[in-house]
């Protein structure tokens, strides 16, 4: 620890081996040990004393709609990334539509990325986007830093960004697998969407039948065919229905290259308590009953399912009308995903290492980061989340750093306060105090 400028130290430090009392050693950003508690300080570092506070990695978002440019006032990536620090979060990856232009051509990604440069407050890297006529651009895409390339197998709700059907799905993926990329994908089958009930109205209830589980599970099993048949290495964004967690686990121990991700609404909000008219609560695919998130939190923890993501899929308050048929589907929860998370893995006795392995260890390893982030040891930057576990606040939208501060967990209380967040060794924020941005715009390690 000779050579460290900068030594954390808490009786709670969550490392790979487990939780435990230590001292983190930071120099140039990065950790250059784990030491003891009591290890002596060494000549000219500074010390910040976190007490029983627990130091956990920065969390890894690697599901998160910014929107910027073109979509701004839906959301920015001077807000996006306040709202992530102010959560713990300190990498996030961001998606390929709802800014204009969409990032699905490499002059595409570089409008996005000259328009991040100046405003992230912590680090960012980009997804392409799979449509059904970038088949050519998804190689230079590739070679230009994305991580993998985002595709819906239904309508994506904007005009600029369209669905592959089953044919444009082989296409692309097999360029995909081709040159050992990851496709990620919004697996909703159009064909059940079409054939559901689709009332509109208030009723939530008629929302949720709109948006059947046999949509997902159909579209799930579609995606595993292809990854099977192409050796191709696929990801299931947001999954909802519990349905298809025997798909997914299946594939797993046959061998297909198979990862899936929930959100933090999944796992926290269900079907029987959302109002009528209470579009702060739309998402597709929806939010479903109590019964069906006990199977997703089971399938965390025995691994079937392998990260928690927020989704962050913002809009202007005007977008989230009374009618469910007709108002913008999204939640926005970058500040708010590390406590909802938290409250409800606690009270089903799961502890803050569950947490950091779904919400930082397993995203960084998705978008191949594990090198960089998503733990606490020697090597890894210097990206941390100061937690106070078990104190609780009460949600306030006014307190939200997002451009507009609709949420769906309004006037809950959550345990767990994030005192501080830390970025390569520099305190970002703390107790709602912002630096000036200090992020850096990442690009997929080779």
């Amino acid at each position: 620890m000779s050579d460290a400028e900068l030594v954390l130290r808490s009786t709670r430090v969550i490392t790979p081996e487990g939780t435990r009392a230590a001292s983190v050693a930071v120099s140039g950003g990065t950790i250059t040990a784990v030491l003891p508690y009591d290890a002596p300080l060494p000549a000219g570092a500074r010390l910040e004393d976190l007490g029983d506070d627990v130091l956990l990695p920065g969390l890894v978002d690697t599901h998160v709609h910014v929107n910027d440019p073109g979509r701004t006032h839906w959301e920015g990536f001077w807000t996006a990334t306040r709202a992530a620090a102010a959560g713990g979060i300190t990498t996030l990856v961001d998606m390929p539509l709802n800014s204009l232009p969409p990032t699905t051509t490499v002059d595409h990604l570089r409008v996005k990325r000259e328009v991040a440069a100046d405003k992230a407050h912590i680090d960012i890297g980009f997804w392409g986007g799979a449509l059904p006529d970038n088949v050519k651009d998804l190689r230079p895409l590739h070679d230009a830093g994305v991580f993998g390339f985002k595709a819906f197998l239904s309508p994506s709700g904007v005009d600029e960004f369209p669905h592959l059907d089953q044919d444009g799905l082989t296409r692309s993926l097999t360029e995909i697998a081709g040159f050992g990329g990851l496709l990620v994908v919004h697996a909703e089958d159009p064909h059940h969407l079409d054939a559901a009930p689709q009332q509109g109205g208030p009723r939530y209830a008629d929302f949720l039948a709109s948006r059947p589980r046999a949509a997902e599970d159909t579209a799930v099993a579609a995606l595993i065919d292809r990854a099977r048949r192409l050796h191709a290495r696929v990801h299931v964004l947001h999954l909802s229905s519990s349905d298809a967690l025997p798909l997914i686990a299946a594939a797993k121990a046959e061998g297909v290259r198979i990862t899936a991700e929930t959100c933090p609404h999944y796992l926290t909000l269900t079907a029987e308590e959302v109002p009528d008219g209470a579009s702060e609560f739309k998402c597709c695919p929806p939010i479903r009953e109590a019964a069906n998130q006990d199977l997703l939190w089971q399938a965390l923890a025995d691994g079937t399912v392998d990260c928690v993501v927020t989704d962050h899929s913002p809009s202007t308050a005007d977008l989230k009308t009374g009618d469910f048929a007709t108002a913008w589907g999204g939640i926005s929860g970058l500040q708010l995903s590390l406590a909802a998370v938290w409250t409800e893995a606690r009270r089903r006795g799961h502890g803050l290492e569950d947490v950091v392995r779904w919400m930082s260890a397993n995203t960084a390893r998705l978008v191949g980061l594990d090198a960089r982030k998503g733990a606490i040891e020697a090597g890894r930057d210097a990206d941390f989340a100061v937690l106070a576990p078990d104190a609780r606040f009460t949600v306030d939208p006014a307190a939200l750093q997002h451009r507009n501060r609709v949420t769906a967990y309004a006037g809950r209380t959550l345990y767990g306060v994030v005192r501080s967040t830390w970025l390569r060794g520099e305190r970002i924020v703390a107790d709602g105090e912002f630096t000036a941005p200090k992020g850096t715009l990442l690009t997929r390690t080779p």
